[in-house]
């Protein structure tokens, strides 16, 4: 028998009402808000400065100057594609809107066609800027976005933020809409030339070695890339994930201990250099030397690393989470102006911020953010290591005797005369007893 709904729970009621319009595609979902426990730490290094991409910033202020550049380029290429309407893209763009919507995991506040509108010039924006940044004969010579410089560092910046995303099934489709004629013309191929030609003028925070890195792009599938964050992720990671796991192979035993500051260490006997031909994450302990690759630390390291920190925590997979084991190192390294010194001397660390306290007081920010799984950290091995290493007593000494003593070649030339003089008054001494016996006798 039926139960009689007008004697219902009220409560029962409202709770089934709600499990109805409970949406069951919560799977699909992997562009998120902060959540708050780091957005209160840097509100600032998840926010756009000058461009919206998705649904959560647009309509902000300080980023409406950017919208008449996305209608320009949509303009553009009308005209490059000899078109006259919109039509064709408008369509395109609505039959992906429900599966864009989709992968949302907050509330939207568009309009269907607001939403789509706002897909359509995201995405034309996007693809025909990173076009005309790697090929110059499609730019317009009156774009100013290419005539300052600070305009093309601002845009990585935003592209790499958390929040800031569009699905990349949709800038996909887009670029085949449009594609060209061009070996270059592959997607993940521009990203990556884009990112590394700001890095190098900027000395920012995409990895060195570009011919290597184009190599790794060969390798990704544009449907297995979910943003332009998760794509930089991507590359990041898959260049140390089989050096790092090859690596720790012989440690079976991942119970391990924080490190010293890089002071600290250099004390204990430890040296520090600067890697080379490694992938940026790539730091290893090797006979007495903790190998970094060069990184440098100017106004935008923060808000990468965090955004990329950001992403890690709401990827499904339980592996390794290589970005957030990489600060966590570095964080151990540094805690004061004096370990960012050392750095900087070893040609590791290059200081764009002029004052190592700066540095230093960005990392200790930094660490704040992240949360280490003792379980899957990837340096356990090298964590382990190290620490043993400045266990051993012979190391300490050895290390104090070559700081006291060898640390310049006068104290050298010091040390061994008076090394000398000691054996000369040992063999006087010597000669000395061998005469007095010889007169006993």
């Amino acid at each position: 028998m039926l139960p009689d709904a007008s004697a219902a729970d009220p409560l029962s009621l409202r709770l089934d009402e709600k499990l109805t319009h409970l949406s069951g595609a919560h799977f699909e979902w992997y562009i998120y808000r902060v959540h708050d426990r780091l957005r209160r730490q840097s509100e600032k290094a998840y926010e756009p400065e000058i461009l919206s991409i998705g649904p959560y910033h647009r309509g902000k202020g300080h980023l409406r100057m950017m919208e008449e550049h996305k209608m320009q380029y949509l303009r553009l290429l009308l005209k490059r594609t000899e078109e006259t309407s919109v039509d064709r893209y408008v369509a395109a763009m609505r039959k992906l809107q429900r599966r864009a919507q989709g992968c949302y995991a907050d509330s939207i506040n568009l309009s269907n066609d607001e939403f789509v509108e706002m897909m359509l010039l995201d995405s034309c924006f996007i693809v025909e800027f990173l076009r005309k940044f790697s090929m110059t004969m499609l730019r317009d010579t009156n774009d100013p976005i290419f005539r300052m410089d600070w305009i093309l560092h601002g845009i990585w910046r935003d592209l790499m933020l958390f929040e800031n995303q569009l699905p990349f099934f949709i800038l996909v489709h887009l670029f085949t809409m449009t594609k060209i004629p061009d070996p270059r013309d592959n997607i993940v191929d521009l990203f990556i030339r884009y990112g590394y030609s700001v890095r190098e003028h900027y000395i920012c925070t995409m990895p060195p070695g570009f011919e290597r890195f184009l190599k790794i792009s060969y390798g990704i599938s544009p449907d297995d890339v979910k943003h332009f964050l998760g794509l930089l992720h991507h590359v990041t990671s898959s260049s140390v994930a089989k050096l790092a796991s090859n690596r720790n192979i012989c440690h079976d035993e991942k119970r391990w201990d924080y490190i010293h500051s890089a002071t600290e260490l250099h004390e204990a006997g430890i040296r520090f250099k600067k890697a080379k031909g490694t992938p940026w994450l790539y730091i290893r302990f090797v006979n007495g030397a903790i190998e970094i690759p060069h990184f440098a630390v100017e106004e935008t390291f923060e808000t990468v690393f965090r955004n990329l920190i950001a992403h890690e925590e709401h990827l499904q997979d339980a592996g390794p989470k290589y970005v957030k084991d990489y600060l966590t190192f570095l964080c151990c390294l540094i805690n004061s102006a004096r370990d960012v010194s050392l750095l900087r001397r070893c040609g590791i660390l290059n200081n764009m911020l002029g004052d190592d306290e700066a540095v230093s007081a960005v990392f200790s920010k930094a660490s704040r953010c992240v949360l280490v799984s003792r379980a899957d950290f990837c340096y356990y091995g090298d964590f382990n290591d190290i620490n043993a290493y400045c266990k051993c007593r012979q190391n300490i000494w050895t290390t104090k005797l070559r700081r006291d003593y060898f640390n310049s070649p006068w104290k050298i030339i010091s040390f061994l005369g008076v090394v000398l003089l000691l054996l000369l008054s040992l063999a006087q001494t010597v000669l000395s007893g061998l005469a007095y016996f010889c007169q006993k006798r």
